[in-house]
């Protein structure tokens, strides 16, 4: 191997070792890409111009994700003004007479938000319309904010089968077809939650009892009822615009997803044609909604709605730029752009090396995958691993597509599991477990088992797929 190859070897250990004591990858990410392009081009001037080549490189292939993000979270922003999206959960209210209807509703309706909203919305959104009754009808707020943390980010996000953000990531630094990677993906996420989601409801049968006989007593402790009331109080105190048009919002807004679902599979629309349709279809609604609710002001307020979700999306994936840049430099496709024609692509040279050592349909390659993703996850992020995982995938691959999208897939599970997340103390698990009111760290150790044993369940059926 060449001192470039060397240098991204040394690189990518390094990312892994900042990932582990939780601190940002981005500077170790430009260091070594510098590097690289120095060491490659043999001038220090290339080298800095690399830095950028590999971050525009990145963006442009990136652009299509960050875009579709903040279309939908732009469209729900256009929505949430009249309060359409509070009205689709309320019916569900209704349902929660038990504690398991309660932890059913709460894992179904955040998982279906989350899957075409992301599971930033929805925790809010769910945390004050449904959470309170559900502390009602006898669900302990831990369970609650696990059912959600379970359902959003973990299945949802990990497999993220309609938005395809991650999986769109993960297959980009692959080389393989997203849509190949999201079947697999969205296949292990549902075996992974459906696993963590039936476990967690099983191992804390003693805690939803003892919470029962504390209400029936009524001595229930305050931290723990307080959740409900400061929830409801919150949702109280908001006020919307045009609540006559609610209604009619919310039943476009249904009808245009599952016309968009239908269309999918009618027409067989795949991989970037379903983004576009679901970009095409946010963009609709917000012109409705935008001039239903605000008048000839919607000309203007749509471009608020737009940027709003543009900086969500940018806020939440623009770190991934930099990152993504100096894993693109392990792919043979990529690496082109950014040092020019015939530069190697160093990780997947490297990873022909060790899948002669480490066959690439094992045990082994599966379990170390999943560990390697959730390493990258420790960052908090979840995201910012999947450019690695994806890389590497691709490189242990042989050439084999299949192989490729089922390693990938597993090591997107680990990252998004565990960072995106539900094992993560620091990152967007701090969102449910504050507005559910209960401690983010007791909340992680009882995610722990449910959701790392259904990991393991989901890589095993994922090396047997291989």
């Amino acid at each position: 191997m060449s001192v470039s190859h060397w240098l991204y070897v040394i690189g990518v250990l390094v990312v892994v070792l900042t990932m582990i004591i939780r601190r940002n990858v981005i500077i170790p990410c430009l260091v070594f890409t510098f590097l690289i392009g120095w060491v490659f081009k043999g001038s220090f001037i290339d080298g800095i111009m690399v830095m950028f080549n590999a971050s525009i490189v990145a963006a442009k292939d990136l652009f299509s994700i960050f875009l579709i993000i903040g279309l939908m979270v732009a469209m729900l922003k256009s929505l949430s003004v009249t309060g359409a999206d509070r009205l689709l959960v309320l019916p569900l209210q209704k349902m929660m007479k038990s504690p398991l209807i309660s932890y059913i509703v709460i894992i179904v309706s955040t998982l279906v938000i989350s899957l075409f909203f992301w599971p930033t919305p929805a925790v809010p959104l769910i945390g004050a319309l449904l959470v309170p009754a559900a502390i009602k009808s006898g669900l302990p707020p831990m369970m609650a904010a696990m059912a959600m943390a379970l359902a959003g980010q973990g299945m949802a996000l990990s497999g993220d089968v309609i938005i395809q953000g991650a999986p769109g990531l993960t297959a980009s630094a692959a080389g393989v077809p997203v849509q190949m990677l999201t079947a697999r993906g969205g296949m292990l996420s549902f075996i992974a939650g459906t696993i963590a989601i039936i476990l967690g409801w099983w191992l804390n049968q003693g805690e939803i009892k003892a919470f029962q006989t504390k209400q029936e007593t009524a001595a229930s402790d305050p931290d723990e009822t307080g959740a409900a009331e400061k929830l409801k109080g919150s949702e109280e105190q908001i006020k919307f615009e045009k609540k006559q048009y609610a209604p009619l919002l919310k039943n476009l807004l249904i009808v245009a997803m599952l016309g968009v679902i239908v269309a999918l599979f009618a027409f067989d629309i795949k991989g970037g044609d379903a983004s576009a349709l679901l970009g095409g279809v946010a963009f609709l609604i917000m012109i409705v909604a935008s001039l239903l609710v605000k008048g000839a002001e919607g000309l203007d307020t749509i471009g608020d709605y737009i940027a709003d979700g543009l900086v969500f999306a940018f806020r939440v994936m623009g770190p991934i730029i930099p990152i993504a840049g100096f894993f693109f430099l392990g792919s043979p496709e990529a690496v082109a752009g950014i040092l020019g024609e015939g530069a190697p692509g160093f990780l997947f040279d490297v990873g022909k090396m060790i899948s002669e050592v480490i066959p690439p349909t094992g045990f082994l390659a599966g379990f170390g995958m999943l560990i390697l993703g959730a390493i990258t996850g420790l960052d908090g992020s979840g995201f910012s691993g999947l450019p690695l995982v994806g890389t590497l995938a691709g490189a242990m691959a042989a050439g084999s597509e299949n192989v490729a999208a089922t390693l990938g897939a597993i090591g997107q599970l680990g990252a998004i599991w565990a960072g995106g997340g539900t094992l993560v103390a620091w990152c967007s698990l701090v969102a449910v477990a504050g507005i559910v009111n209960v401690s983010v760290l007791e909340l992680v150790r009882k995610n722990f088992i449910p959701v790392v044993t259904g990991l393991v369940i989901a890589t095993i059926v994922g090396v047997l797929m291989m």
